[in-house]
């Protein structure tokens, strides 16, 4: 790139006394451009060393911008790149205010300048953008222009616009519940504040009174929507204005300096432990939304003329000279010396090796706290111990490990009166608001502030009721989603450690929203864990390995099966865990394998009891964890049966009945005698009425005459 060359001249137009902006026309890059002189650039109360360090800071990012701009161009990578120019003060002044190592910081895909900032080196910036393998922020697994740095705290954010607000509250509850005196700062745009998730974590950050600064940077433009043409107002904070213990600090986000002293007032009034803030800056988007976005289709060349005359830095640069804080020489020593970094960490950046595709399998999910090959039969009680229900298995197993760890928590909806089936009753009264709470109605809010809450020690471990029943937990996948590639995206630097509790399924005439399956629809996401107990000991067993182990964790409870007689079993060893991935041969067979989980696997064992009298050996397999299975134990069944079914509570289909039957087929195909059926719920929503109930779940008898036909084929 050329030398950035700005100059005044000496025919300036004076400031007119109806208050209209005062132009100049100055030379940059050795074009002569008419600015707009929209800022105050209000100097005061900063020293010459500061503002000068500003400057190096503003002009060295605009300048990787336009280096990223080139790579685009030459197809040498930053296949995603969203200019910030526009946006200079506020990001600029943000970057400041942030303590690297110290406070938190969320940026959006545009806060170039803001990482830049905030300690990303101009060679990290550049490895992320041409996804290299030590792009600090993911190695290349996470899109170009996402900056991150998580060794300093400057967090990886994804491409969901606006979820990390969600993050950002849930990390301020986790500062405040442990008394610390951190800031988090979650950066977004205008059009972000539209989304639902937004409002709910807002809606936290005012009822708990949370450390967090809410920054927008408002471009009037959601990509190529303008933002009157969605919202009521063009000051979107002022949509937030009706929220409790919220102060808003708005400022020219095209000033650093204006912008700094609104975020120090944000601070203030966060320091003092009375409520968050939101600080918004109204900013120009110079740029098209992005590289693949052409706003001259839908911006009118007078507007972009407007945006262009203000120019952030070429007014930083103008108030500079004109204030005599430097000369001209020495600002063109300041973008000399910014233009040989800019090409010796390109050099440097691009003999660096390309991001590792081979690596696709790493960092998928976390190890667990124990492994599959763990002896875990030995801390199993006499069976003539004192028999518990599963309810009362999951309760206990709860209580024990918040005793034993301290650093663990649990929110959800009714909550304080014990859960909604009694699941945690107790727990309130034993452990206290500090680590057991009610949760607002917000799915999508107790997932990602649990997400946030993990960010600030690893030790932490969070328990949430992700919905009453499983049927309502839509709203969350959002951010299941979310937490599903945190550890991938992140290669391995941060994972959330959830234990996500979802009472799950029929047979107690709940009806729409209160008795569906849902696992059908989770294993498909890589990246977490999905379990179900189908009796006490294993509700015991995997709720301890769950909420030891780091990541995340689906804990499927069968509601039916909470104080169902048949799922009763002795109360384990203090120190039993059921391994992921290893599931349990609940009848030994010969004649045909029933493969299943939960509800369904006693059902199963219902069929197998009444076929023994016929003289037919039923091997009754209990999956206990869905992702990831036992693959090993159900090939060598199939082995020696050579006949199998496969029996579930969810639709047959798209179940997880399908995945396994394909993996049968793949595998042990040969050994097979007939085909794979499958039992499940007919394809129709589980209705409300019990004559609905039974027409649509699946039966004993379902199972039973699944058997008798693979055994007649």
């Amino acid at each position: 790139m050329k030398n950035s060359k700005l100059k005044l001249k000496s025919e300036e137009k004076s400031l007119p006394s109806n208050g209209s902006p005062k132009v100049a026309r100055i030379l940059f890059q050795g074009k002569e451009r008419e600015v707009e002189l929209y800022s105050k650039f209000d100097f005061s109360d900063f020293d010459r060393d500061t503002i000068l360090k500003w400057y190096k800071l503003n002009h060295l990012g605009r300048r990787l911008d336009e280096k990223a701009a080139l790579y685009l161009k030459m197809a040498k990578g930053w296949s995603y790149h969203a200019p910030f120019g526009g946006h200079d003060g506020i990001q600029l002044a943000l970057g400041q205010v942030f303590r690297p190592s110290k406070d938190f910081l969320f940026p959006y895909y545009r806060d170039m300048l803001t990482c830049l900032s905030a300690g990303i080196t101009p060679y990290e910036i550049i490895l992320n953008g041409l996804s290299k393998e030590d792009d600090v922020a993911g190695g290349g697994r996470h899109m170009s222009n996402h900056f991150a740095k998580p060794s300093i705290r400057i967090q990886n954010v994804s491409s969901c616009t606006g979820n990390h607000a969600q993050h950002a509250s849930g990390l301020g509850r986790a500062i405040k519940k442990y008394g610390g005196d951190e800031i988090v700062f979650c950066s977004c745009g205008e059009s972000a504040t539209a989304e639902g998730y937004f409002f709910e974590a807002l809606n936290s950050a005012s009822a708990e009174k949370l450390p967090v600064v809410f920054v927008i940077q408002n471009n009037k433009f959601g990509i190529s929507v303008p933002l009157n043409d969605v919202m009521a107002t063009t000051n979107v904070a002022e949509n937030f204005s009706g929220l409790k213990n919220l102060k808003i600090f708005n400022c020219d986000g095209r000033d650093p300096f204006d912008s700094y002293r609104a975020l120090r007032q944000a601070i203030d009034w966060v320091e003092t432990g009375e409520g968050f803030a939101i600080v918004h800056a109204d900013c120009d988007r110079i740029g098209s939304h992005s590289n693949s976005d052409n706003h001259e289709l839908y911006r009118t060349p007078e507007e972009l003329e407007t945006v262009r005359r203000r120019d952030p830095l070429l007014q930083f640069r103008y108030h500079i000279l004109d204030k005599q804080i430097a000369t001209e020489e020495e600002l063109k020593q300041i973008e000399e010396e910014n233009q040989k970094i800019i090409f010796e960490a390109a050099d440097k950046a691009e003999s660096m090796p390309n991001a590792d595709g081979s690596q696709w399998n790493k960092f998928i999910i976390p190890e667990p706290c124990i492994s599959k090959d763990a002896d875990t039969e030995s801390f199993l009680p006499p069976p003539d111990s004192p028999q518990i229900s599963l309810r009362e298995a999951i309760n206990q197993t709860l209580i024990e490990e918040f005793q034993r760890n301290p650093n663990t928590f649990l929110w959800g909806q009714d909550i304080g009166k014990g859960g909604v089936f009694n699941v945690v009753k107790g727990m309130p009264q034993m452990f206290g608001k500090e680590r057991v709470f009610n949760a607002p109605i917000a799915e999508d809010n107790i997932v990602g502030t649990a997400n946030g809450f993990c960010r600030y020690r690893d030790d932490i471990r969070v328990v949430v009721e992700g919905a009453e029943f499983a049927d309502y937990f839509w709203p969350a996948m959002e951010q299941l989603v979310e937490c599903s590639h945190d550890y991938w995206r992140t290669k391995g630097q941060f994972t959330p450690n959830i234990v996500i509790r979802l009472a799950s399924g029929g047979y107690i005439q709940g009806g729409l929203y209160h008795s569906q399956n849902i696992e059908g629809s989770l294993v498909t996401l890589p990246g977490i864990r999905i379990v179900t107990p189908a009796f006490a000991d294993d509700a015991v067993g995997l709720m301890r390995t769950a909420i030891r182990s780091r990541g995340v964790t689906v804990y499927l409870e069968p509601k039916f099966l909470y104080n169902f007689k048949n799922a009763f079993a002795p109360k384990p060893h203090p120190e039993f865990m059921v391994p992921f991935g290893r599931a349990k041969v609940r009848r030994s067979g010969s004649d045909v394998t029933v493969v299943s989980y939960g509800t369904a696997v006693h059902l199963a064992l219902f069929a197998a009891n009444e076929l023994e009298g016929e003289g037919i050996s039923v091997e009754v397999i209990d999956l206990r964890s869905l992702i990831p299975w036992d693959q090993e134990l159900v090939f060598e069944s199939v082995k020696k049966t050579n006949r199998v079914v496969i029996a579930h509570e969810d639709k047959v289909t798209g179940g997880f009945g399908g995945e396994i039957a394909a993996r049968i087929v793949e595998n042990v195909f040969n050994y097979l005698d007939a085909p794979i059926l499958r039992v499940g719920s007919k394809d129709c929503p589980v209705g409300f009425a019990k004559e609905y109930e039974n027409a649509i779940l699946p039966s004993t008898k379902d199972i039973l005459e699944a058997i008798e036909k693979v055994l007649r084929f």
